[in-house]
């Protein structure tokens, strides 16, 4: 009887060691960032001849060079940009906000959700965990897209 525990206990270990470990690992990689921490950022206006319009197109510093592509996890305000539910995250909240002229590009993040995601309202507060991608060229994303992103709290 007693080898007969031992051997479950040890199967169940060699079977579930991995994912363990891998969550661990998953949650030891994610890191937390603020706002500060994506302001190492300038700007240069460009004309955008596909769109006949000028563009802010972004130079990224080595700060957030170095944050691209890895796994984050930032607080700020849901604000949805259509009516199909998608949503960025922002430093401010709707009335200060980016597209409102209060301030800059730098202060949202655009998510996009892996999976079906809830709606969230005007102004909540929430954090998000995700893969930060930084985008220098397309002009029809934000500078900061937050690749599966998922609600943490």
């Amino acid at each position: 009887m007693k080898s007969l525990l031992t051997l479950n206990f040890f199967l169940f270990f060699l079977f579930t060691e991995k994912p363990f470990q891998k969550r661990l690992k998953q949650d030891f990689d994610v890191q937390k960032i603020t706002w500060n921490d994506l302001k190492d950022v300038h700007f240069k206006k460009k004309f955008n001849i596909d769109l006949a319009m000028f563009y802010l197109y972004p130079n990224f510093g080595p700060k957030v060079t170095m944050l691209n592509g890895r796994t984050i996890e930032i607080r700020g305000y849901t604000i949805p940009i259509d009516s199909e539910g998608n949503f960025v995250v922002s430093q401010n909240p709707n009335s200060m906000c980016y597209f409102c002229g209060k301030s800059g590009p730098e202060s949202m993040i655009q998510l996009k959700f892996t999976s079906k995601h809830q709606r969230y309202k005007v102004d909540e507060i929430r954090t998000f965990k995700g893969i930060l991608r930084l985008n220098a060229n397309n002009v029809r994303e934000l500078n900061y897209i937050l690749e599966e992103a998922e609600s943490v709290d």
